[in-house]
């Protein structure tokens, strides 16, 4: 895992999310990119001019953020862009390759609907960067324990898996596989593929309406460190392929959630 990017936002807590993701970093000897965005369109006077006070404005916004931080000897690096999120994160992928994406939930409040606001919705929808969701105020510890959830247990492409097999590697940690049978399953649903056997000590075959349930319920018997997740168009996250947000009613959880895209499955 050598490199992971941080997308900056609005958020106040901003730098908790870099923390997280710097003490992840230190494990790893991994490097940490902090990322803004921004949006001068050619209508805005001397674009040039524009643009380039726009992304200094960035860089000492997020040179702050960064100060608030304990490095711990992790090199962290500023990239600011202008123009689309998404573009922005797939230029930067193409020329560094990002192995892991680092956010925030939209909110850890009851009273806030909404898991996955606009933005995080479209970077796990829209990128194949594996992604790991840090609920806000989380503190880093190794993941001893990790809850793999599906609904298929197909897998076309095993280096999908390269993430959570870092963390195994590096944590020693046990994998807990989950396969959740949903109404209208086919019986391939019901294969594990031999990649994802070989990382796991232990397979459970629950039953329930969605997988997001039979999750729910093993994270409330079991309390993993990590959940880890596959979207795809059968999946957890089935509704992204529809809209850009995730409602806490349809999927929500207090703990770290690595998602590992699977989209051309």
């Amino acid at each position: 895992m050598k490199n992971i990017l941080v997308p900056i936002g609005t958020s106040p807590n901003a730098h908790e999310t870099l923390q997280y993701a710097v003490d992840l970093a230190s494990k790893f000897s991994s490097e940490v990119y902090v990322m803004e965005v921004f949006n001068v369109t050619k209508g805005a006077g001397n674009l040039i001019d524009i643009s380039a006070k726009v992304a200094q404005s960035g860089k000492e916004r997020l040179k702050e953020i960064i100060n608030k931080v304990d490095a711990k000897k992790v090199e962290i690096k500023i990239a600011t862009y202008n123009g689309d999120l998404i573009d922005g994160l797939k230029e930067i992928d193409d020329e560094l390759g990002i192995d892991l994406l680092v956010i925030a939930p939209r909110s850890n409040e009851v009273t806030e609907e909404l898991y996955l606001g606009h933005t995080s919705g479209r970077m796990i929808k829209r990128t194949d960067i594996p992604t790991l969701i840090v609920p806000k105020g989380t503190k880093f510890t190794p993941y001893k324990i990790v809850l793999v959830g599906f609904k298929s247990g197909s897998l076309k492409r095993k280096r999908i898996l390269n993430p959570l097999l870092e963390i195994k590697k590096k944590f020693r940690s046990k994998i807990h596989l989950l396969l959740v049978k949903t109404p209208g399953y086919v019986d391939s649903d019901l294969k594990v593929n031999t990649a994802l056997m070989d990382i796991s000590s232990q397979l459970t075959l629950a039953e329930h309406a969605t997988t997001y349930l039979g999750i729910l319920e093993h994270i409330q018997a079991h309390h993993p460190d990590l959940l880890c997740v596959f979207r795809r168009k059968r999946g957890v996250f089935t509704n992204l392929w529809e809209k850009n947000t995730i409602h806490k009613a349809e999927f929500s959880a207090k703990i770290p959630v690595l998602v590992l895209s699977v989209k051309k499955d």
